[in-house]
C-alpha cells in the first residue's frame, strides 16, 4: 500500500512541477517564443514531430521553439516568432 501512495504522489507532483513551469513561463508578458534557434534537444514544448520539450533533433529546427526576452529573437539571425513552414 506504501508503494502505490508513493508512487501517486510522485506522479502527481512531476505533473504539478510541469504545469506550474509552462504557466509561469506563458504568462510572463516579457517573453516570447523563438522559432528556428534552439539547439537539438532544448526546445521548450512540442514540435511538429515530438510530443514533447526537450526532443528536437537538430540544431536550428524551424518548427521547434525557446522563450526568449521579449524582443530578443528579432535581433537573432534566423529567429522567427512565426514558426517557419
Amino acid at each position: 500500500m506504501k508503494c502505490k501512495t508513493v508512487v501517486t504522489t510522485a506522479i502527481a507532483s512531476a505533473f504539478t512541477l510541469a504545469a506550474a513551469n509552462t504557466a509561469f513561463a506563458a504568462d510572463k508578458p516579457e517573453a516570447e517564443k523563438c522559432y528556428g534557434v534552439v539547439k537539438a534537444g532544448k526546445n521548450d514544448c512540442q514540435t511538429a514531430t515530438s510530443a514533447c520539450a526537450g526532443q528536437s533533433t537538430a540544431d536550428g529546427q524551424s518548427d521547434a521553439w525557446v522563450y526568449l526576452p521579449k524582443g530578443s529573437c528579432d535581433k537573432i539571425v534566423g529567429g522567427s516568432t512565426k514558426p517557419k513552414a
